[in-house]
């Protein structure tokens, strides 16, 4: 986990372009000849679509470029000329998360006990719901909670509002905490790779309320779960964290559910996790998760 004491005076690039010789020394000179102090660099090459990769983190107290200028700098002086697709942060730059749920109370209480522990760099401002049920969780803990009830009827009518909610909070990601609605198109498209979902890792082969309760009759194995980026094909987006644990038929099914929502409410947390701390690269359909 990422200590929160630099967090303050810390830049971070997220960098992917083609791969070619010079990007990294070039990158790692840009910081090295402004003053900057690199505190973290991990890079990976995909060398079947040749594409380079870098997540690259430095303390900004010396750094001679004013913090406004740099992402001016960097992309006239090197992202041009080797092609760099790139995103700046800024450790001082708190990200907004908005967690939807439904009546499952286990993702959400873990979500909220990192916030509540402040293990996490983040602000949850709001938590919304198609249920009324966890309204009395998330006031415990004081943040607000709105209730958008969703019918056939109302789906569209509803998102809106909930984007509307969203932007008037200044929300930069959603977590959908065991969110048992479908989100539209056009609401994904509102926040591109910055929806993180969990679902069980019994899909597609166990689908419906009782997921638990078909694989227990199946005799299976294996349990776990997937947290994925949200696109428009349902449950296809990139994957980030999975984890997964072993049964057996000594197993009932009281065990297979709860030891299936603990890998949930911890896959689901990892995966909040890297997002928050900006370690994370879409390409594709795919996502390189640095350390």
């Amino acid at each position: 986990m990422t200590s929160l004491r630099h967090l303050d005076t810390t830049a971070i690039l997220l960098i992917h372009c083609p791969d070619q010789k010079g990007i990294l020394a070039a990158v790692t000179d840009f910081i090295n000849v402004n003053k900057g102090n690199i505190i973290y660099l991990d890079q990976h090459v995909d060398r079947k679509a040749d594409v380079f990769f870098m997540r690259v983190e430095w303390e900004l107290e010396q750094f001679t470029i004013p913090t406004e200028k740099i992402e001016e700098f960097f992309n006239t002086l090197y992202a041009q000329k080797y092609q760099m697709n790139f995103r700046l942060y800024f450790g001082d730059q708190k990200p907004k998360m908005a967690i939807f749920v439904s009546k499952m109370s286990h993702c959400l209480f873990d979500l909220l006990a990192h916030y509540s522990s402040e293990d996490w760099n983040v602000e949850i401002p709001c938590v919304i719901s198609n249920h009324p049920d966890l309204e009395p969780i998330v006031g415990h803990f004081g943040i607000p909670f709105h209730h958008f009830p969703i019918t056939k009827d109302n789906k569209e009518q509803q998102e809106v509002r909930e984007l509307e909610l969203l932007a008037s909070y200044g929300v930069n990601f959603i977590v959908l905490a065991r969110y048992m609605q479908i989100i539209s198109d056009d609401f994904v498209a509102s926040y591109p790779n910055r929806i993180i979902n969990i679902h069980h890792s019994t899909l597609p082969a166990f689908i419906g309320a009782k997921p638990y309760h078909a694989a227990y009759e199946r005799g299976v194995k294996i349990i776990g779960a997937t947290s994925h980026y949200v696109t428009a094909d349902l449950d296809a987006g990139p994957i980030i964290e999975q984890d997964v644990a072993r049964i057996s038929h000594k197993d009932t099914v009281e065990m297979l559910v709860h030891r299936g929502q603990d890998i949930e409410k911890i896959v689901l947390s990892r995966a909040v996790e890297k997002h928050i701390e900006r370690k994370i690269l879409v390409y594709q359909n795919r996502t390189v998760v640095f350390n």
